[in-house]
């Protein structure tokens, strides 16, 4: 076998993904950040306690990766057909498919994913940055990955640019020069909300700003400077920023699928899935507390099948009063 052989889509993403998280760590603790400053002086609690959520995200990530989904079997197994009985319940308006690619008969809320080239059970989406789908039994995993990764983003967020917004708030001005004595302060609205004045003169005599105690970045000096000191920690803070956004959204979308006990491809595919296009609402909703339950706790246990029928039966009864 070829050694380019291995170099699956999954390899080069996780890859990826483990080269770009330790790259962002790195340049946050080779700048003048907060990290570096605690772990200069000894503070170690904070860079560990950063360095761990960092490393648990990772592992969160390569978990849901690397984990089976949910596949659907392709062999039959003994259980199969005490299983069937329970397809008794189903309404027959809405029997089973039989899958047109793998020939396996799915599950309901099942889907075939044609990246994975196996049905998923309860499937949810196929995620490219994950080379894996999300389904059944690692949909958990990965919303706690995306509420885990989003608190590792916003800190790496706060401590590549916080201190840094308040140049732009003051003005950006050119490094001036040490008044003399008895002139006025070159910079008087140097203190904004009571903080300690920021300037220092260093050994030419020259005024400058700085704001060591929380940001590695710089604005009060050329650009060209600029750039080689703070280039970097600017473009980790814009890729913080894009991956930031991303993660919120996701989390949020998420939350809402699971709290109403829905999936990305049944919410923006309901007219074409049979079991849904039948049905005036959510045949699967049972309420926040057992939804949530249910997702993150596998409580009340029960197949797809036998909460859509007791829907059915709910409907019917509900239609006789």
């Amino acid at each position: 076998m070829a050694p380019w052989a291995l170099l699956t889509p999954g390899v080069l993403v996780r890859t990826g993904h483990t080269v770009l998280t330790w790259g962002i760590t790195l340049v946050l603790f080779l700048h003048d950040t907060a990290l570096r400053q605690w772990e200069e002086q000894g503070e170690l609690l904070l860079p560990l306690t950063f360095l761990l959520l960092v490393l648990g995200s990772l592992l969160l990530y390569l978990t849901v990766s690397l984990m089976d989904p949910g596949y659907v079997n392709v062999l039959p197994q003994p259980q199969e057909e005490a299983k069937e009985e329970q397809t008794a319940m189903v309404p027959q308006a809405i029997p089973l498919r039989r899958c047109r690619y793998c020939m396996v008969l799915q599950p309901l809320r099942a889907r075939h994913c044609r990246e994975c080239r196996r049905c998923v059970r309860r499937y949810d989406h196929h995620c490219p940055w994950m080379e894996n789908c999300v389904g059944e039994r690692n949909h958990p995993l990965f919303v706690a990955y995306l509420a885990l990764q989003l608190a590792v983003l916003l800190w790496a967020l706060y401590l590549a640019w916080w201190v840094s917004l308040v140049p732009w708030v003051w003005g950006r001005t050119s490094t001036p020069q040490a008044p003399s004595s008895g002139a006025s302060h070159p910079l008087p609205n140097c203190r904004p909300l009571g903080r300690p004045c920021p300037c220092r003169r260093d050994s030419s005599g020259s005024l400058s700003l700085s704001f060591p105690c929380r940001s590695g970045l710089r604005f009060f000096q050329p650009w060209g400077l600029w750039l080689r000191s703070s280039g970097l920690l600017f473009a980790t803070f814009l890729l913080l920023s894009l991956f930031s956004l991303v993660a919120s959204l996701l989390l949020a979308s998420h939350l809402y699928l699971v709290a109403s006990n829905t999936t990305t491809w049944e919410f923006i595919s309901s007219h074409r899935i049979a079991y849904l296009r039948q049905r005036p609402g959510n045949p699967f909703d049972r309420g926040l507390t057992r939804n949530l339950a249910h997702f993150f706790c596998g409580w009340p246990s029960g197949s797809w099948e036998t909460l859509w029928a007791e829907d059915e039966e709910e409907e019917g009864s509900s239609q006789v009063v």
